[in-house]
């Protein structure tokens, strides 16, 4: 297939891009660089320096054979989504946004950039896709957070209702808890509203946070490895508590600890993309996948990392602290996650042998890690 994977530099994107080429598959990746200035600009540098994407291509080149072709531009520029959807891919997975709730959540500009490129580039990208490539399909990167932590199961993107009598097929209820899961809320109308009216096929990935430094192709080379960040501000908690067991920090839990969510490690990150590009949405539909394979509180997160780091030697504390989010602390979670099993996803669980992996190699960059970049420096605003 040919594939544009909008966002190609990204935490999921890279990785993305190596997997989808490694399988033989066409593809070209973009992106403005947008989260790495962001990282600068809030000293949320990533652990491991990673080559610009160029370098990176050139370097996968050498170790596969496989090339990926790299664009630099900015997908809220509407002639450059134009050019790429000209050239008709088969399917173009859709990364390209600010990925960070708490940087939404600091102040006007950073909540303006959110909200701006956010629905910038998922604007683009839809009406590039009706008016160059009406075949091709849009898989989007949602995100759990948009449901927020309902009193009830939470059901796979759409929800039956009976309501006096009548019933009727509903997006489920979404009631994000940042500005930054609020866009991904509006992607999905967007989403909705063009697939109804115009016919567009949409997969939408609703995914849970994810872990993990290891792939097939990202083994080849340590510059082929994703940008892994363990800051307040990109670090997503699995990967945060990892880094912080090997530098001797207790672990910042927020809170009581009992925020629940759905995790999957970013080897099924890749699977789930490459099932969703196999198996397209129909002409006119908007799929919803919820895309996660176990759910943990913070605090059996936190429980399990300290018993990894036990296997290898370290002492690791658990420090609760004063939590800087707005968010239920003690709810109720529980998911519908069938479409992408029915699919055909294998999963990778969180063993104690995955996370000991990982504070392996976190641990041959022990040097380089600031512990002020580890705790909170953004608090929501009442």
């Amino acid at each position: 297939m040919k594939i544009l994977i909008l966002g190609g530099d990204g935490y999921l994107g890279w990785p993305t891009a190596m997997h989808l080429a490694a399988k033989g598959h066409e593809v070209t990746v973009v992106d403005n660089y947008m989260r790495r200035e962001i990282a600068r600009r809030t000293r949320s540098e990533a652990l491991i320096r990673t080559p610009n994407l160029h370098d990176r291509a050139e370097l996968f080149a050498e170790k596969t054979g496989k090339s990926i072709e790299v664009v630099i531009g900015d997908c809220c520029d509407y002639r450059l989504m134009s050019r790429l959807l000209a050239d008709k891919p088969d399917a173009v997975v859709h990364y390209a946004e600010q990925p960070s709730a708490p940087y939404s959540m600091i102040g006007y500009d950073q909540a303006r950039q959110t909200l701006d490129n956010n629905l910038g580039a998922t604007f683009n990208l839809i009406w590039a896709v009706m008016e160059n490539a009406p075949e091709c399909h849009i898989i989007k990167l949602g995100t759990m957070g948009e449901y927020g932590t309902p009193n009830i199961d939470i059901e796979e993107g759409w929800i039956d209702i009976e309501h006096k009598g009548r019933k009727g097929r509903f997006l489920y209820p979404r009631a994000a808890g940042s500005l930054y899961h609020t866009t991904k809320v509006l992607d999905t109308d967007l989403l909705h509203f063009y697939a109804r009216i115009h016919g567009i096929r949409v997969t939408d990935l609703m995914q849970g946070p994810v872990y993990g430094l290891s792939t097939d192709e990202s083994d080849l080379d340590e510059g082929l490895l994703p940008n892994f960040h363990y800051d307040d501000i990109f670090g997503t908690v699995v990967n945060r508590f990892l880094v912080q067991a090997v530098a001797g920090v207790p672990l910042t839990v927020y809170g009581k600890g009992g925020q629940k969510r759905g995790y999957l490690n970013l080897k099924d990150t890749l699977q789930c993309i490459e099932l969703a590009a196999a198996h397209p949405a129909g002409q006119g539909e908007l799929r919803i996948m919820n895309q996660l394979t176990e759910t943990f509180s913070v605090n059996q997160l936190a429980e399990k990392v300290q018993a990894a780091g036990k296997q290898v030697g370290l002492k690791v504390e658990i420090e609760p602290i004063d939590n800087p989010r707005k968010e239920a602390e003690d709810h109720y979670y529980n998911v519908v996650h069938s479409g992408l099993l029915e699919l055909g996803l294998k999963p990778h669980l969180m063993t104690e042998e995955v996370l000991v992996q990982m504070l392996n190699t976190v641990a041959q960059h022990k040097a380089a890690i600031d512990e002020q970049k580890i705790f909170p420096r953004v608090r929501w605003r009442s």
